[in-house]
């Protein structure tokens, strides 16, 4: 056992988990669960891979995770931790004690990592590398972090996946539509290029798969795909459906489904933690808006109004409020309307589903499916390549792709 390596992870069955944004919200909530879990400490209610038909494939244990990553945040896991249970009581004290020594094995193994063009995610605290350095450096760097972590750690295989706070949207994406144009962008130090799809080339670059949790751009930047087409490297993301927009993507095409037209739905979400912070900013805001906007339309093409908005509302910490209201007509020019309110621990909504993409995505990699997963489109509020925005549809895809590969 390496120094700083995780007691009673299972030697046979190491799978590295490298974390964007590892001292986050969801990072930690993922790295408590995962070590509860292997502790015995928490059942694994929540992991869609732990449900049949998903269960019936040969996935990496999540008891042989080993986890690592970057961040820009100073503070520790085991600070973040504990804020998160006195604020929002997830998680409790007794399985935060339970991985204390986990999560400080772990905290030795974050670097630091960029934040070029995170806009508001980036605070006062922060520290990242040289923001002098030319943008082929920090991708190198990044490139060698993975390389150091999987080889000090002899690991099976490395997943990365970004749990970083939401970028400003990228302008013009079309000028890097090519691997060529971004590879050129990126010798000649192009700095409009934002730290996600930084971290997504230079994990895909060095044939890691990659999960993009966030909206930010990342691997939906079309050089980024064609590099993972050509080096037959799994990747998917956009945006993780946890909350509004789960429930908005299940009860959507029940109105489509009996023709009843929805003239307006309106949608207020409110958080407290630092994800809603950074939201406040409209540059942030505004991919993550948009994301959440496009399901309805997609799936209610003649949707009369559709707004969605973001608050911060600090005394929330972790938990996410959601309140929708939807005005409808039926029969006889008949005029309706249905309310519902979602509230949630927004990291322990999210948290399982890290763990499920990750031995998802592993799965598509050991058996050789390289390049976009569709599969994982349930996953995401914009799934690239993935048109389709129905929930139920979008599972049907991952119960056939795991009753093809039993």
């Amino acid at each position: 056992m390496s120094h700083g390596e995780d007691p009673a992870v299972d030697d046979a069955d190491r799978t590295g988990v490298w974390l964007v944004g590892a001292r986050g919200n969801v990072a930690t909530m993922s790295i408590v669960g995962a070590r509860a879990i292997a502790r015995g400490a928490t059942d694994t209610t929540g992991m869609v891979t732990e449900r049949d038909p998903v269960s019936s494939l040969e996935l990496p244990s999540v008891e042989g995770f080993v986890f690592g990553g970057h961040d820009i945040e100073p503070e520790s896991l085991v600070a973040q931790a504990e804020r998160q249970r006195d604020r929002n009581g997830v998680p409790d004290a007794d399985t935060l004690e339970t991985v204390r020594d986990d999560l400080v094995a772990i905290d030795e193994r974050i670097e630091v990592g960029t934040a070029v063009n995170c806009g508001a995610a980036v605070s006062d605290d922060s520290e990242q590398l040289d923001e002098t350095l030319p943008i082929r450096d920090v991708v190198d760097q990044i490139r060698d972090d993975y390389e150091t972590f999987r080889d000090s750690h002899d690991l099976e295989r490395l997943v990365v996946v970004n749990v970083a706070s939401t970028e400003p949207e990228l302008p013009e994406p079309e000028r890097y539509d090519t691997r060529d144009a971004l590879e050129r962008a990126i010798d000649e130090d192009d700095r409009d290029l934002p730290a996600s799809v930084l971290y997504a080339y230079a994990a895909i670059s060095s044939g890691y798969p990659f999960v993009n949790f966030t909206p930010s751009t990342a691997d939906a930047l079309g050089g980024v795909r064609e590099l993972a087409a050509e080096n037959e490297v799994p990747h998917m993301g956009r945006d993780a459906k946890t909350g509004e927009t789960l429930v908005k993507s299940a009860l959507a095409p029940m109105f489509a489904g009996r023709n009843l037209r929805v003239m307006s739905w309106e949608g207020h979400n409110i958080l407290g933690n630092k994800d809603g912070l950074v939201l406040e900013d409209e540059e942030n805001a505004a991919g993550k808006l948009s994301s959440k906007g496009d399901v309805l339309d997609s799936i209610l093409p003649d949707i009369g109004h559709n707004r969605v908005r973001i608050d911060y509302t600090p005394s929330l910490a972790d938990w996410k409020t959601a309140w929708d209201y939807i005005h409808f007509e039926g029969f006889l020019e008949t005029e309706m309307k249905m309310q519902f309110t979602w509230e949630g621990s927004d990291s322990a909504l999210a948290a399982p589903l890290v763990l499920d993409l990750v031995r998802l995505i592993s799965h598509a990699d050991e058996h050789g499916d390289g390049g976009l997963q569709p599969q994982l489109a349930s996953f995401f509020k914009a799934p690239i390549g993935v048109d389709e925005h129905d929930f139920s549809r979008q599972l049907d895809r991952l119960y056939d792709y795991a009753e093809e590969h039993r």
